[in-house]
């Protein structure tokens, strides 16, 4: 049997919020941890290009780390920049992460899910997941979403089971 728990990094982009004051990433930590996950880092990082490469560059470089969480910076201000930072790392896209989280978000925002540029790619056999910065969006995105995919017995497929066999 494989093992269920997953090493899953949580980073937050954002040019204001600590450690301390971070209710997304607190809530995305939490939750890993509640389904059995081993959270495995938690940082916050300024929503500047360069250094969300670096940080999620090293995470991704740590063979240790399965999936990393972002929140933060999806939005379309001149400081939203993760889609941008993120999507050269990327081997492969998942396009179907941001297409089902802004129809899931439309159920609960309305339009105005169509300001989220949320993404979801694969580098370095790590799965990177991108939500936005708020903390409702979070849980949509791991309640509906993620909590499922990361779970090696959901069926008929999820994503720790690639992870697990090393098939991707």
């Amino acid at each position: 049997m494989m093992p269920a728990a997953l090493n899953i990094a949580v980073v937050t982009v954002s040019d204001t919020r600590t450690l301390e004051t971070d209710t997304s990433g607190k809530y995305l930590a939490d939750a890993l941890t509640e389904a059995g996950h081993v959270l495995a880092g938690r940082q916050v990082v300024i929503d500047d290009v360069y250094r969300m490469r670096a940080v999620v560059s090293a995470l991704v470089a740590d063979d240790t780390v399965e999936v990393v969480l972002m929140t933060g910076g999806t939005g379309f201000t001149h400081r939203d920049s993760t889609p941008e930072a993120m999507k050269p790392l990327f081997d492969v896209e998942i396009d179907g992460f941001g297409e089902l989280f802004r129809q899931l978000s439309f159920e609960e925002i309305g339009t105005s899910t169509i300001q989220s540029r949320a993404i979801a790619g694969m580098a370095n056999e790590t799965l990177i997941f991108c939500l936005p910065g708020s903390t409702g969006a979070c849980r949509t995105g791991w309640t509906r979403i993620l909590k499922d995919q990361l779970d090696i017995n959901y069926r008929p497929c999820n994503f720790a089971e690639l992870i697990k066999k090393g098939s991707h």
